[in-house]
């Protein structure tokens, strides 16, 4: 990628980064000034240094010195400079609204920003985050090791981080968004860290890549993952409706960026892909939320899933709010749902294959014009619970004309992930494959 569209949006980039507010300086710049504000620095002048005074006559004989112990480990040397990334963070949206005597403010989300020292990616990354989460995911591994932030920093990609409308740092108001949930350990350790644990789809027990073994109580990278969880809107709804509005309001200031979304936040991704696909350059949905139209629970056995209730859990198949379909749809019933039926493909059944029978869209078939101007690409790992319906999701967005990407990890030699990727022994590795279709995508 070269010449002037490269050079415009770099420098979209950097102003970007500019307008997210004064970045705290890393690495070298932020030592020195800890070093200054914390005294790690040179000794202040006391005066002169007092001499060791000699031992009364009448006091006990003192014990010989003591041998020296093996060295003390010194200091690093100071090396070349290191890269000097920013830090920042700002909220986008928002608005004051009277709650009985106090003013408050509602709908805004919270943005952390990272800028490495040389932009070289002409667009941006923002990462949205799933059910329960924040953007701590994408910062750092529970067992410790540096994030896909970082991993995409590293490669010259400046990178925002949000924290979804009335949630964690973008703040909690039940008086405003409604009736709150959370989820338990259980609910996590059966499909995102220890599926293997509980057999409940046919993939599960492929599990590998938790850190030291099953996620479950008691395993530190788990008991760190469960820490970071947090309180979430109890209507889906609600939330796509606060959500949506802040992601657009993110991609009007910041200009043309990527979309990285994970689980749930693949809702908000194809919203914003829809109204604004002229600043989406790349949606990179990693496990959308799904399958299209209904949710789906596992049991185990053969028949190893079920629909949740009967109601349509995303009336308008990717998502609860309305999307663009031409001809245009009205209401969620101008949309006619049709299952896929059993021995519709060469296997007698989908469930002998580990995937679920699919909804689609029954005749006369809608198109999604504006998502199909959004390249996009579905991730699914080899052993997460998505691997029995993401395939789904791809059906739908191709039906409607958008053609997504498929990005299967065990096709890249990558085994035995779960839906917690970017939590995973190999998380780098998985990075690396999100940025190697987008080096091949996004022009």
């Amino acid at each position: 990628m070269a010449g002037s569209g490269i050079a415009g949006g770099i420098a979209n980039g950097t102003r970007a980064a500019r307008r997210a507010g004064q970045g705290l300086v890393l690495a070298a710049g932020l030592a020195a000034g800890m070093a200054a504000g914390l005294g790690a620095g040179p000794a202040r002048a006391q005066g002169p240094v007092p001499s060791q005074p000699a031992p009364r006559p009448d006091a006990a004989p003192q014990a010989a010195p003591a041998p020296p112990g093996p060295p003390r480990p010194r200091a690093a040397e100071p090396g070349p400079a290191e890269p000097v990334t920013r830090a920042g963070y700002f909220y986008i949206g928002g608005r004051y609204q009277k709650l009985g005597d106090k003013t408050v403010m509602v709908g805004q989300m919270f943005v952390q920003s990272r800028t490495p020292a040389r932009i070289t990616q002409p667009y941006p990354v923002v990462m949205v985050h799933g059910l329960a989460q924040t953007g701590v995911n994408y910062l750092a591994t529970a067992d410790g090791r540096p994030g896909w932030v970082q991993r995409f920093v590293d490669k010259g990609y400046q990178v925002y981080v949000v924290d979804q409308v009335g949630r964690g740092r973008s703040g909690t108001n039940p008086e405003v968004y409604g009736p709150y949930d959370r989820l338990g350990t259980r609910s996590l350790e059966r499909t995102h860290t220890a599926p293997e644990v509980y057999d409940l789809y046919p993939q599960a027990k492929l599990h590998t890549r938790w850190p030291e073994g099953p996620g479950v109580q008691g395993n530190a990278a788990f008991d760190q993952f469960f820490a970071s969880q947090v309180p979430f809107l109890a209507n889906s709804q609600q939330t796509e409706e606060w959500v949506d509005p802040a992601l657009v309001a993110l991609l009007d200031r910041i200009g043309p960026a990527i979309l990285v979304t994970h689980g749930q936040a693949a809702l908000f991704g194809w919203a914003a892909s829809d109204a604004r696909p002229d600043l989406v350059k790349a949606h990179v949905a990693v496990e959308p939320n799904g399958p299209p139209f209904f949710d789906v629970q596992f049991r185990g056995g053969k028949e190893f899933w079920e629909k949740t209730g009967d109601g349509r859990a995303r009336a308008y198949g990717l998502t609860r709010m309305p999307l663009t379909f031409d001809p245009p749809v009205k209401a969620p019933e101008d949309l006619t749902v049709a299952q896929q039926a059993k021995g519709s493909e060469s296997r007698p059944d989908r469930a002998a294959d580990g995937r679920i029978r699919c909804w689609l869209q029954g005749e006369p078939v809608r198109t999604l014009p504006n998502l199909a101007k959004v390249p996009a690409v579905v991730v699914t790992a080899e052993a997460s619970f998505h691997a029995t319906y993401d395939d789904c999701t791809v059906a739908f967005l191709t039906q409607a004309g958008a053609r997504p990407d498929v990005v299967r990890l065990a096709d890249q030699g990558l085994h035995g992930n779960g839906h917690m990727m970017m939590l995973e022994t190999n998380s780098d590795a998985v990075a690396d494959v999100l940025a190697g279709w987008l080096a091949g995508r996004v022009k």
